[in-house]
């Protein structure tokens, strides 16, 4: 076994799941792991509230939902695109599926009534405010050894 696959882990899914899987990898010829793709999440937090950016090109507002329940928050999101093409004897009909989930747990500091939603240029951008003596406590507290 190599190091570099326990240190890249993610680098090593997709090869085995191609060999195992080739069909599934395979679309118009082409070859891809779109499959496997997870939308890239950034947190900010800021005195008054979290700010989550989740990176999902392509879609539109529509296309997600967005559950909040025993303090998780959920984003899903389903996607399907069919184009057809007719030739002179024939019908080529594709179809283009995708979906993903992702779900983060959720501070009980957060007001889950008032977070909001917007989505533009491919990005979802999640305000998750805080309640009010959450903001007021300090951000850090320095404890003196005894």
């Amino acid at each position: 076994m190599q190091t570099s696959l326990l240190t890249r882990p993610s680098s090593l899914l997709p090869s085995v799941l191609e060999e195992l899987l080739p069909s599934w990898f395979e679309f118009n010829g082409k070859k891809t792991s779109a499959l496997l793709t997870v939308p890239a999440v950034n947190i900010v937090e800021e005195k008054d509230r979290f700010e989550i950016s989740l990176a999902a090109p392509g879609m539109k507002k529509e296309d997600f939902r967005i559950d909040v329940t025993d303090q998780e928050l959920t984003v899903s999101a389903k996607k399907e695109v069919s184009s057809e093409e007719k030739g002179k004897k024939f019908t080529k009909q594709e179809y283009n599926y995708s979906s993903f989930y992702r779900s983060f747990d959720l501070p009980a500091s957060v007001i889950a009534s008032k977070i909001s939603a917007t989505y533009t240029d491919g990005v979802l951008h999640l305000s998750l405010p805080k309640k009010e003596e959450a903001q007021q406590q300090p951000a850090s507290v320095q404890i003196a050894v005894k």
